[in-house]
């Protein structure tokens, strides 16, 4: 009998139709020889501190560091989990062959592996490696099916991250909770969480200690067009601009005047100027392209749907999960914006299944299709390609996905219409040696851009490139009278990250940079994985490490003063973080070393015991209760503003990979890098039973239960440290 086991029960009874087995048994599905069942996410963790050595119990800096000479798997507490673990554990035992259906990536390749190292399976085993969920891609994915020693490195790569996590979270945390926490609050301390919570304290810290500069702007007005003064750019602005271009600024290229130092010396020049011709010196038309956008990867598509719908990280990978559930789009956990060569034959038939697009699709059916190189590329694509739709037509769609389908919809359309037309011109203008110069862009063609409705741009966001003004038309030589101007102006700080600024500065690890091109070599440093992202956001919501005003992530107290009390870079630079998720990458493509990783880190946890533990000064850092933060925020704030609920779908008992810690014991929860349950006590409450059977507020799984002295969650034995004191 051949075992299939996937990751979850819907994914399980779409294989079991498609294979033909159709006898529903207690926990799989039997029959043509297959038996196909299912885990709920993570059935197996890591091994808390205390099953390796009783005396990691309890939370005492002598017992620091923790480091187990082996690292080991449990299954999860949890009467569900146990009863499908057993019946895996009995079909994988007398199994012929077992195929793993798990999601193709390294978390869904960890799940799986856990499971069959637990369950004790010996059988070949089969790996299933599909992109999309429709029935063509699993029928063609059983066809081809690939061995599972093809993807030990993708293990390997998956196994370092959580013990990397583990190793990290589990001791820093501890370390840090005793020797700086108060009132028996956990300082959560996570190899991703602190980093990216140190990317928002440094940029409000920056924010805070900005001072504003005055300066003034020379501008004059010919024919009815705005032109300004060049200004000379200082060492440090063309040292910036080198940076953020790849080094392609030309230095010796720095006309203009001095920046105007002050209004005397500005109404100077107004003076000097008013009374003389503006004189054209030259005309520049230059005619050029513009390309469509890229397809969307995970990072780009929540960066999108955060600045149009204002969604969350984690509300956009909710609703795409959906979507890709439902059959409608691709593999959605993917950090590439590329599709590999052997997609373009079947991209004729998914155009022809967007049948709500049809005016946009009418002009392609029936011609060759165009093939760009910035679309297709299978030197670019790894285990997956951008997301884009399956071609299956969207039914029973919520508003919120219909939204995002749309997106990744219109993309995929755009790729194959012809280029935007341009032409920008550029008008140099000079009087008395001072140079004056203004742009102005024309669309000429506007290929791709029919597939997008006229959008409506955000006014709070910075303006990219050149504004698309049409300039009347202008001859070299040509002068004439103009009304001069200055204008005070002030520097401006720095802008608050939001969720779509913040995702963007992790996959860069926190490196400002506009160019695709550059951005996709920066990946390879970025700070977390694109699946994990969102879950990291809303780990540091939950930890109240941060708040959200308006789109604006602000640190809280608590966030400030842990950032500020952690003086190891290790544990809180993005730029050094980024250097080992390059390695866990280089591990996946079998060029380093996974057991040279984990001695690094137990190396590096050594080193920040010591650091910590050499601290003399009796510092302490300020708890701040969610129920203070909201108020502060209400006292700001005159209308209150929440934070919108993610799109209902089937809700996935998955434990994240890494590690997740939620059952340690004393103080209740410890987190690495992903979102379990915050030891959070919400203070006392009167008697209020209309709290009994309402949602857990902090792990979302449980719901309010009523003991003698407390309110608290039904998901205790799981590790759930939700507790609300019964006033008498």
């Amino acid at each position: 009998m051949i075992v299939c086991i996937a990751e979850k029960p819907s994914v399980a009874r779409d294989i079991a139709d498609i294979l033909g087995a159709r006898e529903r048994k207690d926990g799989y599905i039997e029959g043509n020889g297959y038996q196909v069942t299912w885990t709920f996410g993570h059935l197996c963790t890591l091994k808390e501190p205390h099953e390796y050595t009783p005396n990691w119990k309890s939370w005492s800096l002598g017992s620091l560091p923790m480091i187990p000479p082996r690292f080991g798997i449990k299954l999860i507490s949890n009467p569900t989990y146990e009863k499908q673990f057993r019946t895996v554990e009995w079909l994988m035992q007398s199994a012929d062959e077992i195929i793993n259906c798990g999601d193709a990536g390294q978390e869904g390749e960890l799940i799986q592996r856990w499971v069959m190292q637990k369950a004790g399976a010996r059988c070949p085993v089969k790996r299933l490696w599909i992109s999309s969920l429709t029935e063509e891609a699993i029928k063609e994915g059983f066809a081809k099916l690939k061995d599972q020693a093809e993807f030990q490195s993708l293990y390997e790569a998956g196994m370092s991250r959580a013990i990397g996590d583990w190793l990290l979270g589990m001791n820093a945390t501890r370390l840090y909770t005793i020797k700086y926490g108060q009132n028996k609050q956990v300082l959560s301390i996570g190899r991703v969480q602190t980093p990216t919570l140190a990317l928002i304290v440094n940029r409000q810290l920056e924010i805070e200690n900005f001072q504003s500069k005055q300066y003034w702007e020379l501008k004059t007005t010919y024919r009815d067009t705005a032109f300004s003064a060049l200004i000379r750019k200082s060492d440090e602005e063309l040292a910036a601009e080198e940076e953020k271009t790849g080094g392609k600024v030309k230095r010796t290229e720095n006309p203009g005047i001095d920046p105007i130092a002050s209004r005397e010396e500005g109404e100077a020049l107004v003076e000097r100027i008013k009374n003389l011709p503006f004189k054209v010196t030259s005309v520049v038309k230059k005619d050029g392209k513009e390309y469509a956008p890229r397809l969307f990867d995970l990072t780009s598509l929540q960066v999108e749907c955060n600045k149009k719908f204002a969604y969350s990280a984690d509300e956009t990978l909710k609703l795409i999960q959906s979507l890709y559930e439902k059959k409608v789009t691709t593999y959605p956990r993917v950090d590439t914006t590329f599709l590999s060569d052997d997609i373009y034959p079947k991209c004729p038939n998914i155009l022809k299944g967007l049948r709500d697009y049809e005016l946009l699709t009418a002009p392609l059916a029936g011609v060759t299709l165009l093939k760009s190189k910035k679309v297709f590329d299978s030197s670019k694509v790894t285990d997956h390609h951008a997301i884009i739709p399956t071609g299956v037509p969207p039914q029973n769609l919520t508003d919120m996905e219909r939204r995002v389908f749309d997106l990744i919809a219109r993309r995929f359309i755009a790729v194959f219409y012809p280029d935007c037309k341009i032409s920008t011109t550029t008008v140099m203008g000079e009087v008395d040696g001072i140079e004056f110069k203004v742009t102005g862009k024309q669309i000429l063609e506007p290929g791709w851009r029919v597939v997008f409705a006229k959008e409506v741009k955000d006014p709070t966001e910075e303006k990219e490139g050149e504004e698309e003004n049409v300039l009347p038309a202008f001859v070299k030589g040509e002068s004439g009278p103009h009304i001069p101007d200055l204008n005070e102006k002030w520097t401006q700080p720095p802008r608050p990250y939001t969720e779509a600024t913040l995702l963007r500065a992790m996959e860069t690890a926190g490196k400002l940079v506009d160019n695709d091109e550059l951005r996709d070599a920066l990946k390879e440093n970025g700070i977390g994985r694109p699946s994990t992202r969102a879950a990291i956001i809303e780990t540091l919501f939950k930890r109240n490490y941060i708040r959200k005003e308006k789109k604006n992530l602000i640190a809280t107290p608590t966030g400030v003063e842990l950032i500020q009390i952690i003086h190891e870079e290790l544990l809180k630079s993005a730029e050094l973080t980024g250097i080992w998720e390059k390695k866990l990458r280089e591990i996946e493509k079998k060029t380093y070393d996974a057991r040279q990783f984990l001695e690094e880190l137990k190396q590096m946890v050594s080193e920040i015991v010591t650091s910590v533990l050499s601290d003399n000064t009796n510092r302490r850092i300020t708890i701040q209760e969610a129920a203070q933060i909201e108020e502060a925020a209400k006292k700001k704030e005159p209308k209150k503003r929440e934070r919108k609920p993610a799109a209902p779908k089937e809700k996935k008992s998955k434990v994240t990979s890494k590690t997740e810690a939620s059952s340690v014991q004393q103080p209740s929860v410890v987190s690495t890098d992903v979102p379990s349950t915050p030891a959070v006590t919400p203070g006392d409450v009167a008697n209020n039973d209309s709290l009994i059977g309402q949602p857990c507020p902090l792990c979302g799984k449980g719901t309010i239960i009523k003991g003698k002295t407390a309110y608290g969650c039904s998901e205790w034995k799981n590790g759930c440290g939700y507790r609300v004191v019964i006033k008498e």
